[in-house]
């Protein structure tokens, strides 16, 4: 299989490429840098590295890229900075997500392409009847007026929901939602949840960032696994020992 990842320089993304290449999948990156990124990652005979910022490449480019691929994964996420947070692009994950997606109708695949979006326990699942109390509500209220990047979460996530659904010929697709990220060396026990299981805004759980490259990477290799979570937008929490 071949898989196709932006975001990949992130400290998530990172974690995905490794467990992608240890399973023996083909990997094209397309980053704008490649630093943080390490030598063994890098020097990989089964890695592609396409240095380029994914919303500046061309419809054609993006194409070709595509182009082979079995599945494609997004952990785009927006730099913890002022100009991260409130600068341009805004819509950095939906932007991206909508033209990987209209490049993989355009080439028309035999079979269905997987697209697994790493996205947030904070974001809700308008598909199911999620409940959130009235202050979790207020909470999201606010965020979607002051942090832009909790909408970027939303629409991006709305747009696999809504504009390819849940019968497209083309694409099939997950969302992935970790709640809180933390840092570690090794992966260890996680559950998955079609719902949170608690408050991600006062009561949020752990997930490592290695934890969720993990369970990405089960979603594209393992097809048992994509059966189970495919049309859905799995939580993804650190077993609590």
């Amino acid at each position: 299989m071949a898989t196709l990842v932006v975001g990949a320089n992130g400290a998530t993304g990172r974690q995905l490429v490794k467990q992608l290449l240890g399973r023996g999948q083909k990997v094209t990156i397309i980053v704008r840098s490649s630093e943080s990124l390490s030598d063994a990652i890098l020097n990989h005979d089964n890695l592609s590295v396409v240095k380029a910022n994914v919303l500046n490449l061309s419809d054609a480019e993006i194409a070709q890229h595509v182009q082979g691929c079995d599945a494609f994964a997004s952990c785009l996420g927006h730099n913890l900075s002022f100009k991260g947070i409130f600068g341009s692009p805004r819509r950095l994950v939906t932007d991206a997500t909508r033209r990987i997606c209209s490049a993989i109708k355009a080439h028309n695949p035999q079979s269905p392409v997987k697209f697994v979006l790493m996205n947030t326990a904070g974001n809700s699942n308008r598909d199911l009847d999620e409940q959130i109390s009235f202050k979790q509500k207020c909470v999201i209220g606010l965020l979607r007026l002051l942090l832009p990047p909790h909408v970027d979460n939303e629409k991006a996530a709305d747009f696999l929901r809504i504009q390819v659904g849940q019968n497209d010929g083309t694409i099939e697709w997950a969302v992935v939602r970790p709640d809180g990220l933390i840092d570690e060396t090794e992966v260890s026990e996680f559950s998955t949840h079609p719902s949170p299981t608690r408050c991600a805004i006062f009561n949020a759980g752990k997930t490592s960032r290695i934890n969720v490259g993990s369970f990405m990477a089960d979603l594209i290799c393992n097809d048992e696994t994509w059966r189970e979570w495919k049309g859905k937008m799995p939580v993804i929490y650190n077993r609590e020992m």
